[in-house]
């Protein structure tokens, strides 16, 4: 038989059965009433209420004081309060830098008594900020977030009308220029921390800050009103703006490098302009090319080339080796050494031949100075050098102001071809305030003066309460001398190279001067630095007036084409503003 295939059922064991429940034990288990539980829930929430209630009149009225200072002290960015600057002011009185309150604004969400979105449409109405932006950055952050600076105090007071708690608006005075780039090279730039960058921002430092220096925000909105002391400098608004409008044009019209234009007043040593080009704007320093920071007419250092061969025409005829009247033999082209020295039109004029000392200035002979001096001894042209202070700064307040650099004594004096290079303005250097300084002593009557931009302090009644300490003038070469070299210069301007800054009723006195540019390697390239510098009026001489454009472009990029254009500009500005007669007529007027 087959086997069966019928499941077997599988017998369950009995659970093993306790006591019966009784009804009596269920009533022992039972849970409370409703109206118990809710009772006791109350209870608990009303003692909670009652706590924080307790906790928060403490907090507000015990120590609710402490509590404000903590938070500004913990949860905000405490700025480190600027210190507050006198005012720079020009020669005419036109204000040039001044500190003006602004404000920077800290939001503490944690404090806002309206809701995030009511709070972030009140601040867009008078921020440049959306009010979904503002709430979602009040909704990251409760506290200590830097909402806006350099706010304006006009839109400080639109703020502070808003009534709103969490607002925090922290005063500090900043610097302003009112002339934008047009005196940035002389005052410099004041950062936004606070900190003096370039020009007698820097280099005066302590005199434009408030003597009684205090921390905290009355004393900042004090401090900015709290005397009448002001530095006023020695430059012309008008010049100065004038001087800065034509040398940027000159140097776009010819791609140039840069520029320098400079007027010096050579009684006093007051600089009237100082105008660089490319420049910037100290209000928005932060968005310049930081190699416009630099005052090169004061930091760097050029070869003089031309104009630096009147200084020489007046060693040698203060030292007696040579009269006025004297000649000079002009080949063309002589070797000193085995180095050749020629002028530079020698390829196509050769030889001049017999030329006069005038005729040596007026055609900027290379060859005739190289004789002239040859006239002097190496030795003691070399102490001549020292005497006009190449190798020194001249003291000029702007900082950064590199010293002039010339050979030894031993390698001057030992060698014959040093002596002849500097005859014609090569082989040492100097700055373009120099060269202003040395051609300030043939306008001066032989004194040399210390070229300077500031005047000092001033109170209201425009009493000088501080200026700087400079040397008296000095007498360099004699007044006869000094006499002697600028009729030479007026020929240069008359019938020379320096006829384009003729000027009709002045008798302008002056020199060209284009420098072949040394390569890094000491080697000279084909890069030229062209210049003019010019003394006016002859009759009455005072204003010494210098251009410098570096590597201006062009097969006709010379001192006379370049520069000297740029010089009868600023000089036909300058008669005018500044009163000077026609020659023949009277004497200058003083300048205001």
């Amino acid at each position: 038989m087959a086997a069966s295939t019928r499941p077997r059922s599988r017998r369950r064991k009995p659970l093993p059965q306790g006591p019966r429940s009784t009804p009596e034990k269920i009533q022992e288990f039972r849970l409370p009433s409703p109206r118990l539980r809710l009772v006791s829930v109350w209870l608990v929430l009303l003692l909670g209420m009652l706590g924080l209630a307790g906790r928060l009149a403490y907090l507000q009225l015990v120590i609710a004081d402490d509590l404000k200072v903590m938070a500004k002290e913990q949860q905000a960015t405490q700025p480190t309060p600027r210190t507050a600057r006198r005012q720079i002011i020009d020669r005419q009185g036109n204000v040039v830098a001044l500190d003006q309150v602004v404000y920077t604004l800290y939001v503490h969400p944690i404090f806002f008594q309206k809701s995030i979105p009511v709070i972030a449409e009140a601040l867009s109405t008078v921020l440049d900020h959306e009010p979904q932006a503002l709430e979602k950055l009040f909704a990251e952050q409760e506290s200590g977030i830097k909402l806006d600076e350099e706010i304006s105090e006009e839109t400080a007071k639109r703020l502070q009308a808003l009534g709103l708690d969490g607002l925090d608006l922290r005063p500090s005075p900043q610097r302003k220029y009112p002339q934008g780039e047009v005196f940035s090279q002389v005052t410099g730039y004041v950062d936004l921390a606070g900190v003096p960058q370039e020009g007698i921002e820097l280099s005066l430092e302590r005199q434009l800050e408030y003597d009684d220096v205090k921390s905290g925000e009355a004393a900042l909105l004090q401090q900015v009103t709290r005397d009448d002391l002001q530095m006023q400098l020695t430059i012309d608004n008008r010049l100065q703006r004038i001087a800065q409008e034509n040398l940027a044009a000159t140097v776009a019209e010819y791609n140039a490098k840069r520029g320098a234009l400079i007027v010096m007043d050579s009684h006093t040593g007051e600089i009237l302009a100082l105008a660089v080009a490319p420049t910037y704007n100290p209000n928005q320093y932060y968005d310049a090319n930081i190699a416009y920071f630099k005052n090169w007419a004061v930091s760097d250092l050029y070869e003089p080339g031309s104009t630096f061969k009147p200084i020489n025409v007046a060693i040698a005829l203060d030292n007696g080796n040579i009269g006025p009247n004297d000649t000079i033999y002009d080949e063309g082209q002589i070797f000193v050494g085995p180095w050749p020295i020629q002028n530079v039109d020698f390829s196509t004029s050769g030889g001049r031949g017999t030329l006069s000392l005038t005729d040596v200035l007026r055609y900027s002979s290379n060859v005739g100075m190289v004789h002239v001096m040859e006239s002097v001894d190496r030795a003691i042209y070399y102490d001549w050098l020292g005497k006009l202070g190449l190798g020194n700064a001249t003291g000029i307040e702007l900082p950064g102001e590199a010293s002039g650099q010339i050979k030894s004594r031993e390698q001057f004096v030992g060698s014959a071809v040093e002596a002849a290079t500097t005859a014609f303005g090569q082989g040492f250097s100097l700055t373009p305030i120099q060269l202003v300084q040395l051609h300030g002593t043939l306008a001066n009557e032989g004194k040399m003066v210390t070229p300077h931009v500031v005047r000092g302090l001033t109170n209201a009644e425009d009493e000088l309460t501080w200026t700087p300490e400079r040397p008296e003038p000095r007498q360099v070469f004699s007044a006869e001398t000094a006499r002697q070299v600028l009729n030479m210069m007026k020929e240069v301007v008359e019938d020379g190279t320096g006829s384009a800054a003729k000027i009709n009723g002045y008798q302008i006195a002056g020199k060209t001067g284009t420098a072949q540019k040394a390569t890094e390697y000491g080697a000279y390239g084909n890069q030229r630095i062209t210049s003019f510098v010019s003394i006016a009026p002859v009759s009455d001489p005072r204003y010494v007036v210098l251009a410098v454009v570096d590597e201006p472009q062009g097969a006709n990029a010379y001192g006379g084409t370049v520069a000297a254009p740029l010089v009868k500009k600023m000089l036909e500005s300058l008669v005018v503003l500044e009163g000077v007669v026609p020659d023949g007529t009277g004497p200058s007027k003083p300048s205001p």
